[in-house]
């Protein structure tokens, strides 16, 4: 499992922990039942607080990404349909947000952006 911490920036860090270990379930790059790095062995490799891996380990759990045995470790979840496609659109959501903010700035309306949207659907279904 990779994990790159970036000082730069106003995320936290057990924020960009969480969301590296979310993204990488949700990509099926770590699959149900696979067992995370322990809390004390990754805060180590990462160089950073316990605490705040710990935290990290506590939303994913919250969220329902990931589960723990006591005495055991912390796994993978069994994927839960509606929890990814929920975790997909809050994504979505903060892509569109963007799109608009960028939107704004070079003045473009609604109507040029569902243009440039369809345009851009075309190009996959085409293959481009």
């Amino acid at each position: 499992m990779d994990i790159i911490i970036s000082n730069i920036g106003d995320q936290p860090i057990y924020d960009q922990i969480y969301t590296q270990i979310r993204n990488q379930i949700l990509a099926g790059r770590l699959k149900e039942g696979d067992m995370l790095p322990s809390i004390r062995g990754l805060a180590k490799d990462l160089r950073i607080s316990v605490i705040t891996t710990k935290r990290a380990y506590e939303e994913l759990e919250r969220e329902g990404f990931i589960y723990t045995v006591t005495g055991k470790g912390s796994y993978v979840a069994q994927k839960n349909t509606e929890l990814i496609r929920e975790a997909n659109l809050k994504q979505i959501e903060a892509h569109m947000r963007k799109i608009w903010e960028l939107a704004d700035g070079c003045r473009l309306d609604q109507e040029e952006l569902i243009e440039m949207l369809l345009l851009i659907r075309e190009e996959r279904k085409e293959g481009i």
